[in-house]
């Protein structure tokens, strides 16, 4: 008999991707798209390719028995870490590639306003200093915008390949220890998965509102989230590894 309770289930799976490392991963994966469908497809892809990860193991460890030691999951979330980095420095990388550091100087002119003890004011020439990102060329700025409509979601999936190895060991012995039952055990695994696609879904489209250009415009603001995100993920990653590897 089926002993869970589905909405708790569905529940469990949605919350669990909002987990800072898996908000993390998708904030760098939807950062490079400027539309929020887009994003939220890649955030769903990113579900299914952690959820194909859950319940490949839930397979190997249930109906067939396979035995996983508690320590082999602590490389596996070690490569979670790798992971977290690599998709850091791919993402800074491509950043820089498709900007330039550009800094010049623009004068301002301030009109004359109101004479001041009797003598006219004359108008004063200033100059200010402004350093802000640029593309490369417009040419390359139109190909990087049509390119980032016909990119496919593989990134989204592979990652979420990958991270799906981070926490399925103990998910799946908590499953092994409360149901019995193997068929049941699978469909708990499948309704948790589906909870986590949902819940990265939406994660993905809140992350990506900054990103859009449809309802933000504010290019610094975007490359301020960017770089701020890719370095939290690089440290994050580093600690994962540190935690998983290091300390044990």
């Amino acid at each position: 008999m089926f002993t869970f309770p589905l909405l708790l289930t569905i529940y469990a799976g949605f919350t669990h991707a909002f987990e800072a490392d898996h908000l993390l991963a998708v904030s760098n994966i939807v950062s490079r798209r400027d539309h929020i469908w887009l994003s939220m497809k890649d955030g769903a892809f990113w579900g299914l390719g952690h959820s194909s990860t859950i319940f490949l193991i839930g397979v190997l460890m249930i109906p067939f028995k396979v035995g996983i030691s508690g320590h082999s999951f602590h490389y596996f979330e070690a490569m979670v870490g790798v992971m977290l980095i690599a998709l850091a420095i791919y993402r800074i990388l491509k950043f820089i590639r498709g900007k330039k550091l550009v800094i010049h100087k623009h004068s301002h002119v301030h009109i004359p306003g109101k004479q001041k003890f009797g003598q006219l004011q004359l108008a004063k020439e200033h100059q200010h200093l402004h350093v802000h990102f640029a593309p490369k060329s417009t040419f390359q700025h139109t190909h990087v915008h049509s390119h980032s409509h016909n990119h496919s979601h593989k990134l989204a999936y592979g990652v979420g390949l990958v991270h799906g190895l981070a926490g399925s060991g103990a998910l799946v012995v908590l499953v092994m220890t409360q149901i019995k039952n193997t068929f049941d055990g699978l469909v708990y695994l499948l309704i948790f998965s589906g909870g986590c696609v949902v819940g990265m879904l939406v994660a993905a489209g809140l992350f990506s509102v900054p990103f859009s250009k449809k309802l933000i415009q504010a290019p610094f603001l975007q490359n301020v989230l960017i770089i701020a995100t890719s370095i939290l993920c690089l440290l994050y990653g580093g600690k994962v590894i540190y935690d998983n590897l290091i300390l044990l």
